[in-house]
């Protein structure tokens, strides 16, 4: 039976670890997308933070320092995002796909020029990386209470510091947007602008600040791939990161809370990779390696066929608002 716990909580720690780069990025989709603008390049944001995250910290020694390049370097590119759709009024699908084309050769480029590494850069260790925070109270409780302890010491503790920022970014997107009077303005800018700028609210601030919220999330989302899941940038890290992130903000239906649960599902069922690789199936055998890495995919593109016609999105995403004379 303790086995059986055992196990369960390592597949839990997994998926709360694997979930967090997507929580972040699915988040700042939320903002972007509720705000009106189709966000597609959530991947190129999240590739160029790691990339930069752990360039700068390699350079500079510091995590810190890192994480702040790789949220710069992810700003900027939602700023050019907004910058084609909401200044030049360009299509927000091509823009994202542009980024993301971008992203993927710029950080290979420059990862080549600047460490020689084939696109890699060098291994971070010590403070140029995020390690575990061990929370207090793990061995009271488990000596008074064996099962929760384990649990705490195992799913709760031990996590990188991002990890418990994701979750709490969860609850403060929640409240921005559904109890705020600022989180009111993005949610009817991406409704009915022309009601939003009839109240002499410019609508292009309001798309521009939401996609600033979305690169500063992506950005801890990059950097979080880079410094503490991994201990250095490689070649497309992300891989595909940003359009699972994507699924779920549509799964979730723009909303924060079910948006974390879809993206909890799609780390648990990476975490079950490593699980049943190898695994004998009876009547089967043990299936290859890239089933299980296919799987998360393919439930991306099981949920997009079966609940994107059900999910509404915001009337005006995806449209140029132009203002009336």
């Amino acid at each position: 039976m303790d086995d059986i716990w055992t196990n369960l909580f390592s597949i839990l720690a997994s998926t709360v670890r694997l979930s967090t780069p997507l929580i972040l990025a699915a988040m700042g989709g939320i903002l972007a997308e509720r705000s009106g603008t189709v966000d597609i390049g959530l991947e190129a944001k999240m590739l160029v933070s790691a990339f930069v995250a752990a360039a700068v910290a390699s350079v500079s020694g510091s995590v810190w320092i890192g994480l702040l390049g790789g949220i710069a370097a992810s700003v900027i590119f939602a700023l050019l995002h907004g910058v084609a759709t909401i200044h030049y009024k360009g299509d927000h699908v091509v823009s994202g796909v542009a980024l993301n084309f971008l992203a993927s050769g710029l950080t290979v480029v420059l990862g080549q020029a600047w460490f020689d590494m084939g696109g890699q850069t060098p291994e971070l260790q010590g403070a140029q990386r995020f390690a575990p925070v061990h929370l207090p109270g793990v061995d009271i409780l488990r000596e008074h209470v064996p099962l929760l302890g384990q649990f705490y010491a195992t799913v709760i503790s031990g996590q990188a510091v991002l990890v418990y920022v994701a979750f709490a970014v969860v609850a403060i997107v929640h409240v921005l947007l559904m109890h705020t009077r600022l989180g009111l303005r993005i949610r009817a800018v991406g409704e009915e602008p022309n009601a939003v700028d009839t109240a002499g609210i410019s609508v292009a601030a309001l798309r521009y600040l939401a996609l600033i919220g979305t690169g500063v999330l992506c950005g801890l989302a990059g950097a979080y791939l880079s410094t503490a899941q991994n201990a250095s940038f490689s070649k497309d890290m992300s891989a595909g990161a940003g359009y699972i992130a994507l699924a779920a903000v549509i799964f979730g239906k723009w909303r924060p809370l079910p948006v974390l649960g879809a993206c909890l599902l799609f780390g648990f069922l990476q975490a079950m990779q490593a699980r049943l690789q190898g695994v004998e199936i009876p009547g089967i055998g043990a299936l290859p390696t890239q089933v299980f890495q296919a799987l998360p995919y393919i439930l991306t593109v099981i949920l997009l066929a079966g609940f994107i016609g059900k999910a509404i999105a915001p009337k005006a995403i995806g449209r140029p608002y132009r203002k009336e004379r």
